[in-house]
């Protein structure tokens, strides 16, 4: 049952843990695969008719296809079964190491009951925390919704955008060039974020738009040059929130907190009701109304005594 193309039926089946975006889709684990110059010692796609496990041997260890730093869920597909994991066991060498991360509680449920069958110890850990908004009707609903303070501090700073910058227009863009425009704004940020995005990552992200339907919207005033910008994703009920920069040159205007209000007021206007903040505890996330949705990670060992 371990199968090493991506042509295959079980990407069809849903995913275990719902409201996961892109992330377990074949689209985006084969981009990821696909844009490695080094990629994993060996693709390990465990699956029959009724699941699939997307995994793969990467320094001796068997993890989910696609690292945790750019994939915010992962999930297995369909029924996650002892014999789907057996297949995993069997292919590598007896006592070899196994790492599952970014479960949401379901498919974290899924794949203890099936790896239990394979090995005697399994240490759980919730090693990272989701943001996810739920939406109501109307964007004036959302504004009641969060408090008075952080009402207040919304409406203040869309003034002074307006103020300062013009009215604040939110426009979906398309095409490699404005990618581009996106990671050139954010090379801009100090720090880790400004490192992260090197010229691979670049190009990672130009795939993710072109194969996997990401989707860049930037904010601009009324000269309609773009002072922010966010890279995400969608689906039949919300939005993914991937990434988003900013021109620091217009951090005056406090860009971007009046781009995340405008995509969020955009989502509903879209009818969907989830705004996923996806993977971080940063603090304004929970200001702005989110809830932790906690991830886990699952580590031990094939047949280590079982």
């Amino acid at each position: 049952m371990i199968r090493s193309g991506w042509d295959l039926a079980a990407f069809d089946l849903p995913p275990v843990a719902a409201a996961t975006g892109p992330f377990p889709d074949r689209s985006f684990l084969e981009t990821w695969w696909t844009m490695q110059d080094s990629p994993p010692e060996q693709l390990l796609l465990a699956a029959d008719e009724n699941g699939l496990i997307p995994a793969a041997l990467t320094a001796g260890t068997v993890e989910f296809v696609a690292h945790e730093d750019v994939t915010d869920y992962h999930s297995p597909r369909g029924t996650v079964s002892a014999d789907l994991v057996g297949s995993l066991a069997a292919s590598v060498p007896h006592g070899t190491p196994f790492r599952f991360d970014s479960l949401p509680l379901e498919a974290a449920d899924a794949m203890t009951q099936a790896l239990l069958a394979h090995t005697r110890h399994i240490a759980r850990t919730e090693h990272e925390v989701a943001a996810v908004l739920g939406l109501p009707a109307t964007f004036d609903d959302y504004l009641m919704a969060i408090g008075k303070k952080e009402r207040h501090e919304t409406r203040r700073k869309r003034r002074r955008f307006t103020a300062e910058i013009g009215e604040p227009h939110l426009v979906r863009a398309a095409g490699a060039e404005h990618v581009r425009l996106f990671a050139n704004m954010h090379r801009l940020s100090s720090g880790d974020k400004g490192d992260f995005m090197s010229e691979a990552m670049e190009a990672f992200f130009v795939a993710l738009h072109e194969r996997c339907g990401a989707v860049i919207d930037l904010l601009a005033g009324d000269d309609g040059v773009p002072v922010a910008a966010a890279f995400g994703f969608e689906d039949a009920s919300g939005y993914y929130l991937y990434n988003s920069a900013y021109d620091p040159e217009a951090g005056h205007a406090s860009p971007g907190v009046v781009l995340v209000s405008r995509l969020i007021e955009n989502v509903i206007e879209s009818g969907r009701t989830t705004f996923d903040f996806l993977k971080g505890d940063e603090t304004y996330k929970f200001r702005l109304g989110a809830s932790p949705r906690p991830l886990y990670v699952l580590e031990g060992q094939f047949g280590n005594g079982a």
